[in-house]
């Protein structure tokens, strides 16, 4: 486990390096998360914290259904999310979910829209530059066909 933590921390310092490399998680992680989340006890705010720490995970998750998951866990929060740097976090995982996803203009929105609250926010600014990357890559893979 102390492996896959170092890992994983590993893959957090290169994504706030400069890289466009998200971090990932894996299985044991977000079982973790999941069970923190299941046995959480005393305040809301308390409980919130543990279900963001869960849905972090199942967004940096390499399987297609955890992402889902994490996905709708935030769109399904959002709604009761009154505090602005709380709004701000849950629209980032929600633009890392739609990149890992592959729905990259959806990404950017939600992107820009954390950086409406706090454009100098580095770490939504290194995924819009990973965003717009994989755009042009994909746009210049369409232009010549590759």
């Amino acid at each position: 486990m102390e492996a896959k933590v170092g890992k994983f921390f590993d893959s957090v310092t290169n994504f706030f390096s400069g890289s466009d490399q998200l971090p990932w998680c894996d299985a044991d992680i977000i079982a973790g998360c999941e069970k923190e989340a299941a046995e959480a006890n005393g305040s809301d705010e308390s409980k919130n914290e543990c279900l963001t720490r869960f849905s972090w995970a199942l967004v940096h998750s390499r399987r297609t259904e955890d992402v889902e998951r994490g996905i709708a866990m935030l769109e399904a929060s959002i709604a009761s999310t009154t505090d602005p740097l709380k709004m701000r976090e849950k629209l980032y995982l929600l633009a890392v979910g739609h990149f890992r996803r592959g729905d990259y203009s959806r990404s950017r929105e939600l992107v820009e829209q954390c950086l409406m609250v706090e454009p100098e926010w580095r770490q939504a600014q290194s995924l819009k530059k990973a965003i717009e990357d994989r755009i042009t890559k994909g746009n210049s893979a369409f232009m010549f066909g590759v």
